[in-house]
């Protein structure tokens, strides 16, 4: 009998999850003489647990195709934190109970650091249940910070979107500077790590590497905020371009270490929700300067945006996915697949593995010398690091509206 591949998608989504949920059910269908159906939970984790799959067999090739270029989660994603199995086992034995009962011998998970936890778990309890489970967790995360794997898919995308965005946004504020707006900051996701933030930078870069030009100063959250330093900064900026352009990142710190500004609600990992640090900023400027300000939160449009997607990130996406359904099928397992970097001009790239226990809840904090020496900007290498992540445009076919031809998922759960 062949056993059934569990696919879920966890934790925030991305331009191009969908796109690694397609390699594993097109490379599923390529080899159906070794593997059955590939079944996705709904919502997660959490639809293992309700005992709600999707029977992706019901859905067209075309429509699986198009997973390809449709961002967000196609099956549902899930913020679900499974407890200390020495303290609590009644999820486990929830969840291979539905295992069990729709003959699961594949589980991949897609995820990130929390996610790769959970499948942790979950290998850990198969071998204590002597239940044959194959674990394979699949990176994804726009934060970036995955240890041992170079980069995370998802994150190539939203630093092409992020620094498209304010490449554009400082034209407008350069043409508009002489008399009206002279500051302008741009809020970008980053809970701990500044990556996204620092793939703003990559608008700076001319054919000479980096240039004075916008975003002029970068907000981190490895760096402390110095009110001082950042408006005497700001001011400097100002009278020297006519015009300022900042980016943040929305878990930027003071020097104690706090958060600047966070909202009261935290999830279930119980993580604060982050956002604000934008409009906070703003209005101290002009508080302090006089300047007038606008502000943008990139928020869910910079993980939305697929329309402006890197091909280097669809194409990891999408061979992750691939890959985790072949090495499932050389029983390998309790691994995360990693992309390994070959060299970075050409850039060359690989699959390979980590163990899970070496990646659950670590996370990857910038380099400092991938930080400017007055730590307001990136520096060349961290530029050298951060180009081939973007490159490349996959756009999707766009409709008869002028609209990009995403697609919606029939979803149909199991019968039982």
């Amino acid at each position: 009998m062949k056993n059934n591949i569990f696919y879920a998608q966890s934790g925030g989504v991305t331009p191009v999850i969908n796109a690694t949920a397609c390699g594993v059910i097109e490379t599923a269908r390529q080899n159906n003489d070794k593997i059955g159906k590939v079944y996705a939970g709904k919502n997660g984790i959490v639809g293992a647990l309700n005992n709600e799959l999707i029977d992706t067999s019901l859905e067209t090739d075309l429509d699986i195709a198009k997973l390809r270029y449709t961002p967000a989660g196609a099956f549902g994603s899930c913020r679900h934190k499974l407890p200390d199995p020495d303290k609590d086992m009644e999820p486990f034995y929830k969840l291979f109970e539905t295992f069990k009962k729709h003959d699961i011998g594949y589980f991949l998970y897609n995820g990130g650091g929390d996610s790769q936890d959970t499948t942790h778990k979950i290998s850990m309890i198969a071998k204590k249940l002597d239940y044959p489970l194959c674990c394979i967790g699949l990176p994804k995360t726009i934060d970036n910070d995955l240890p041992i794997t170079d980069n995370c898919p998802g994150f190539g995308s939203v630093a092409k979107y992020v620094a498209v965005s304010i490449k554009e946004a400082s034209l407008d504020i350069a043409s508009m500077a002489k008399t009206s707006t002279k500051f302008f900051v741009m809020e970008v996701m980053g809970r701990h790590t500044g990556w996204i933030a620092a793939a703003s930078g990559l608008a700076s870069v001319t054919e000479n590497g980096l240039s004075d030009n916008a975003p002029h100063i970068i907000l981190f959250p490895e760096v402390a905020f110095d009110k001082d330093k950042f408006l005497a900064k700001t001011k400097e900026c100002t009278e020297k371009f006519g015009y300022c352009v900042v980016v943040v990142s929305e878990g930027l710190k003071d020097k104690s270490g706090s958060l600047i500004q966070k909202q009261t609600a935290t999830d279930s990992f119980g993580h604060a929700q982050l956002g604000g640090i934008a409009p906070y900023i703003a209005d101290m400027v002009t508080q302090n300067l006089g300047y007038k300000n606008h502000w943008a939160v990139c928020d869910y449009l910079q993980r939305a945006a697929r329309h402006i997607a890197s091909k280097t990130d669809v194409e990891q996406a999408y061979a992750l996915g691939k890959q985790a359904v072949l090495q499932a099928l050389d029983n390998k397992s309790d691994i995360m697949l990693t992309i390994e970097r070959i060299s970075s001009n050409p850039y060359k790239w690989q699959i390979g593995h980590a163990s899970l226990a070496s990646v659950a809840n670590i996370e990857k904090n910038m380099p400092k010398d991938f930080l400017s020496e007055d730590g307001f900007h990136i520096s060349q290498k961290c530029v050298d690091y951060l180009l081939p992540l973007i490159q490349g445009e996959d756009y999707p076919k766009y409709n008869q509206f002028g609209l990009p031809d995403y697609v919606a998922l029939k979803n149909h759960l199991i019968a039982d």
